[in-house]
């Protein structure tokens, strides 16, 4: 990163500790201290799987939650670029300028409406499908929930960095279980065993293009489903109302786009992992998906996988029209109730 960037790298950090202080307390106390513990790796370097010394993450902890109490009726801070201020949710404009340096900005509206922000090398710019993808890499400013691939209008946005976390927490609870199923065979099918960080190296290359993949399925899941869909996300509360829409998304999703593309390119590692993947209400909406995923391993090469998803595309669409209706009709109690009823199950 050059010397020139570093004003509006502070402001973007400032811009982080803003959403956070409006945002963080939100968590779990188990997901947010988790969620600290990493934030504190990843902000003083430390190595994945290094151990960290709990007095020093306590002490950063209690000082990072002060900063936050100064912060919490700030407003977000205008980027310094280029002798203007752009506002901190205009990426396209930040990204005219950075892109070309080797840098990528992202901005954005994130899970249970948190703002989001960070900037990062740029791993990578290419089209794909009538998107632009940016491939992020080292990340020089991030908030606490940091997602590892979004899309925002036309531009997919893929965070190698979060990514590698995400993918090392899950190879870090199984070696705590070590038991049989999809996980494993993700790890093997990348050699975890032999050497986990080239393994790591190589599951975050494949799970790039798993990324772009989903995220393809869900430009095309927002064209069948409307603005109005994007609209009623931003307004949900309830946690388990807005958990099973975000699934009903997601699982048409990958209906539409990611399943077909794996089982077509016999990515083995990473239809091992996407299964893997199916826990939460996720797993409970798409019992199909597990018969079909066990289907493939027992030697259908696909047909099941893909009957899933053929079948899935059609149901899917149908749960999430079904939820937007029960959102205007009765706002988040009819959806949460939908979420129960047993014909949305697939």
């Amino acid at each position: 990163m050059t010397d020139g960037r570093a004003g509006l790298v502070a402001a973007v950090r400032e811009n982080c500790a803003i959403s956070d202080a409006r945002h963080a307390r939100e968590l779990t106390l188990c997901t947010y201290l988790l969620a600290m513990r990493e934030y504190y790796r990843w902000e003083r370097r430390i190595a994945l799987g290094e151990p960290l010394a709990r007095p020093d993450v306590g002490a950063w902890i209690v000082a990072r939650e002060a900063e936050w109490t100064a912060l919490e009726e700030a407003d977000y801070r205008p980027l310094p670029l280029d002798g203007a201020l752009v506002d901190p949710f205009d990426a396209a404009a930040v990204n005219e300028a950075l892109v070309p340096e080797g840098l990528v900005y992202g901005a954005g509206i994130g899970r249970f409406g948190k703002p989001q922000f960070f900037v990062a090398e740029l791993a990578r710019d290419e089209r794909r499908a009538g998107s632009r993808v940016l491939v992020a890499g080292r990340e020089h400013a991030r908030d606490l929930d940091a997602a590892p691939a979004a899309m925002r209008g036309d531009t997919i946005y893929v965070r190698q960095e979060s990514l590698a976390r995400l993918l090392h927490e899950k190879a870090e609870a199984w070696t705590m279980r070590q038991s049989d199923g999809a996980l494993k065979a993700a790890l093997d099918a990348h050699g975890f065993d032999a050497g986990r960080a080239a393994a790591l190296e190589r599951m975050v290359a494949d799970e790039t293009e798993t990324l772009i993949l989903h995220e393809l399925g869900e430009r095309e899941a927002a064209g069948l489903l409307g603005s109005a869909w994007e609209r009623s996300l931003c307004d949900l509360e309830r946690r388990r109302a807005a958990l099973f829409m975000r699934a009903a998304r997601d699982h048409l999703a990958d209906c539409l786009v990611t399943l077909p593309a794996l089982v077509a390119r016999d990515a083995r590692a990473s239809l091992h992992l996407w299964a893997a993947s199916l826990d939460g209400m996720r797993r409970e909406l798409f019992p199909r998906a597990i018969e079909a995923y066990r289907a493939w391993r027992d030697g259908d090469g696909g047909a099941a996988l893909l009957a899933a998803a053929g079948a899935g595309a059609a149901h899917w669409r149908g749960v999430c029209a079904e939820a937007l209706d029960a959102f205007a009709r009765g706002g988040e109690e009819a959806v949460e109730a939908l979420s129960l009823a047993e014909r949305v199950v697939l």
